[in-house]
């Protein structure tokens, strides 16, 4: 039996830690710039593969990062490893409850912002092949289609983290583009499965090309009903009976890899089980926000680097750089998905700039698209030029998305917390404990102390708790925002309510919320809950900050606080 020699195993943990070292400290930097980090991991591969260490130093390249034998094997099953993990973080994140309870504006923007790209990028791949880079050997179809996909696919987690980084996550603007792209990614990776089916039949397997796509059809079915309905059986009785979080993160993974198992041995690539296996997994609301937080960190800080800095390691980028392609596709990329998020957005009832805002957000192909590049790269449906080109179009996509959002939602007027602040609105201590009924005790503070004519509180704290239902909006660090858009209320109202004990909100971090603001805002204006929800989210940063404000006083002594924080 063959074994890996002392040699062997040296050389595979140095280059192992040497890659992740590399991609760690880059991916860091690219964050300090406000950028993803996958952009610093894909430099820290170009730097240390063939494209500079291996033309500066063919001899250490060769010894680290060997192309062929056993290390190459070892390295590629890590990396292997790697993606299937990070596909089953990505379905966790794809709460499909989300989407249901958004309703027809997330689907909208959803269906649009994947038929547009689609439909343009196939038919430019049929008409113009050779200006998009089609090899002579590559069949019209399987590539047209394999093109469609890379356009229309978001980045689901670069999508969430800019929104996050804009503090917008859990506003209404954030809860539309997250459903979109939840909608995007399960759409895109289904269809891509079924393209991958169609590539041939896996030798020696014994499956026809029809067997395979009917077998991953009725997997991603299975999973999205009984098998979800199951693990959302099963979950407490992991939570009840082993011990946190090593219970919960065992679960996922156990079940990430069995999937992965299943549709790599029914002919489909291994990603796709692992991230039907996260959106069976992430749908469950026994699932705690602080879980799924351990799950990321723990995929997002090893594995994913090591994936995403071996993808430097395949090709010599400066070798295969074609600046008229990279362009085409950049242009394509941009207008179509940039159209299509747009379109969705208005056909939905959204305003104007809002549309565009979303159309933006859904620009980023990011991750997912360099996912889709390598696995076409390795089952031969592109060449190392085009593959090159795509890798470019995704950095620079998730690089534009951010930036073009912030300047398209800078409010013409800037709201200010503390100029809506008003001491009728100020609750010191709250008299309720569980979510909802805090929710009702606030709604019907602003009604009673406002003279809200027209408005009944009932109805205003139904819909304030319907928007909750949606997606949690614990930010962390012991901070809430419920809030709702209402029609018929001609100015924006903010109840500050103040817990000792702390009330959950289902956060990211785990923490009860201790200070909640509750932000009514007027159905035809976005703006202000969009600024407001920004500015409590920087002002919170610091996670001593509830702490100070659960220590004062009275109102004045909060206002002085906020004020304090802003200066």
């Amino acid at each position: 039996m063959e074994t890996l020699t002392s040699h062997n195993i040296t050389v595979m943990f140095l280059s192992l830690g040497v890659l992740l070292c590399a991609a760690r400290l880059l991916g860091e930097i690219a964050q300090r710039l406000q950028q993803p980090a996958v952009l610093g991991e894909l430099l820290a591969g170009v730097l240390l593969g063939p494209t500079v260490l291996g033309s500066l130093a063919p001899g250490l390249s060769g010894f680290l990062f060997p192309l062929q034998g056993v290390n190459a094997i070892a390295l590629d099953a890590f990396a292997a490893l790697a993606i299937v993990l990070f596909l089953l973080v990505a379905g966790m994140e794809v709460n499909l409850s989300t989407v249901w309870k958004q309703g027809k504006i997330g689907c909208k923007v959803g269906i649009a912002s994947i038929i547009v790209p689609f439909f343009i990028a196939f038919a430019a791949a049929l008409v113009i092949p050779e200006v998009l880079g089609r090899h002579e050997e590559a069949d019209p179809l399987i590539f047209a289609l394999f093109l469609a996909i890379a356009m229309s696919i978001s980045a689901l987690p670069i999508i969430a983290k800019t929104l996050m980084d804009m503090g917008l996550y859990r506003s209404d603007l954030g809860m539309v583009v997250v459903s979109a792209a939840i909608f995007n990614d399960l759409v895109g990776w289904i269809i891509f499965a079924v393209v991958l089916g169609f590539i041939g039949d896996p030798a020696g397997k014994g499956n026809a090309i029809m067997l395979t796509i009917v077998l991953t059809l009725a997997f991603a079915g299975a999973m999205l009903t009984v098998g979800r309905w199951l693990i959302h059986k099963v979950l407490p009785f992991v939570q009840a009976y082993t011990r946190w979080p090593g219970g919960e993160l065992s679960f996922a993974l156990i079940l990430g890899l069995l999937g992965a198992a299943f549709t790599e041995w029914i002919g489909i690539h291994a990603i796709f089980g692992a991230f039907i296996a996260g959106v069976a997994i992430g749908d469950s609301s026994h699932l705690r926000e602080r879980s799924r937080v351990i799950i990321d960190k723990f995929v997002s800080f090893i594995f994913a680097p090591v994936f995403f800095a071996s993808i430097g390691l395949k090709v010599n980028f400066l070798t295969y750089f074609d600046f008229r392609l990279v362009l085409t596709l950049l242009l394509i990329a941009c207008v179509c998905k940039l159209a299509g998020g747009a379109i969705g957005a208005r056909w939905g009832g959204m305003l104007p700039r809002e549309a565009w805002a979303v159309g933006f957000a859904m620009v980023s192909v990011g991750a997912m698209g360099i996912i889709v590049g390598i696995i076409a790269l390795e089952a031969g449906i592109i060449r190392p030029r085009l593959f090159v080109a795509l890798i470019v179009m995704a950095i620079v996509t998730s690089m534009l998305s951010g930036p073009s959002m912030r300047l398209l939602l800078r409010a013409e007027k800037k709201w200010r917390l503390r100029d809506i602040l008003s001491s009728k609105l100020f609750l010191r201590e709250l008299k309720t404990t569980s979510r909802r009924e805090v929710i009702h005790e606030m709604t019907v503070t602003a009604c009673e102390a406002e003279g809200l004519e027209g408005l009944d509180a009932q109805g205003v704290a139904k819909a304030v708790w319907s928007r909750e239902e949606a997606l949690s909006t614990g930010i962390g660090n012991a901070v809430a925002i419920p809030h709702a858009r209402i029609e018929g209320l001609q100015r924006s109202l903010v109840v500050v309510g103040i817990s000792a004990t702390g009330i959950d909100f289902d956060a990211p971090d785990g923490k009860p919320a201790k200070v909640i603001f509750l932000i009514l805002t007027p159905g035809n204006d976005p703006s202000p809950q969009l600024g407001l929800a920004a500015e409590i989210a920087r002002l919170f940063r610091d996670e001593r900050m509830a702490d100070n404000v659960v220590r004062t006083k009275n109102f004045t002594d909060f206002l002085a606080l906020l004020r304090a924080g802003t200066q």
